[in-house]
């Protein structure tokens, strides 16, 4: 596994090199939001570890960056804001998991593993099909009816497990779960608003409905034909 860590602290950072090389992965440090944002776009990694505060600019722009430029690479942001609101602010902005220092070195190289581990996952299969629609995983695209619909990073990984779990209802806890990566409910409509925009594209133009609301449990993707 090959790792970019970017963290302008010193200490910390010859930390995170000592604890990922023990176990035998790769890593390279930024120690600015420049560099780590210009390294992300040229190199490929498994993972990148993202400081919030760094020195030069704030973590959470860069990772927005980084989703704009459609790099998907799994992200993991650090950081001593360890609110509700704090920690849902660096998901919505495309991180895939979010660690409030302090923390303890067998959290961060499992969490680390664990993005790894899904993002490894979702490369078994190219292509999903459900009825009109179809996922292309390592394309990160989504057609109904052949046509294309433009998503976002965070849209994309919405539609994606609607597909894999295709026919079968979504609650909202499994979405925070395994999309946003929370074990807690903070009591925002971070879902609703979403899952609202992922609905709006993948029935803007179509007759039928793409997204059904189980009321009280959750949603299902319907096969979206008949338009």
């Amino acid at each position: 596994m090959k790792i970019l860590y970017v963290e302008d602290d010193p200490r910390a950072a010859r930390e995170m090199e000592d604890i990922v090389r023990s176990e035998g992965d790769t890593i390279a440090v930024e120690t600015n939001g420049a560099d780590g944002l210009k390294r992300a776009g040229l190199e490929s990694f498994d993972v990148i570890v993202m400081d919030r505060m760094l020195g030069d600019a704030d973590g959470l722009d860069i990772i927005r960056r980084l989703r704009g430029s459609a790099i998907s690479t799994p992200i993991l942001m650090l950081s001593a804001l360890g609110r509700t609101s704090e920690r849902t602010e660096g998901l919505e902005a495309g991180a895939d998991d979010y660690l409030a220092k302090p923390f303890e070195a067998i959290e961060l190289v499992a969490r680390v593993r664990a993005l790894h581990r899904r993002a490894s996952g979702r490369e078994h299969s190219a292509v999903i099909l459900f009825g009109a629609f179809e996922c292309h995983v390592k394309a990160r695209t989504a057609f109904r009816d052949n046509r294309h619909i433009p998503l976002s990073p965070r849209e994309f990984e919405l539609f994606r497990y609607f597909m894999e779990n295709a026919g079968e209802v979504v609650t909202r806890e499994m979405l925070l779960r395994d999309v946003w990566n929370m074990s807690f409910d903070p009591q925002t409509n971070v879902v609703d608003v979403n899952i609202g925009r992922l609905r709006r594209k993948l029935e803007e133009g179509f007759d039928s409905p793409a997204l059904e609301t189980v009321w009280g449990t959750g949603y299902r993707l319907l096969q979206g034909r008949g338009q």
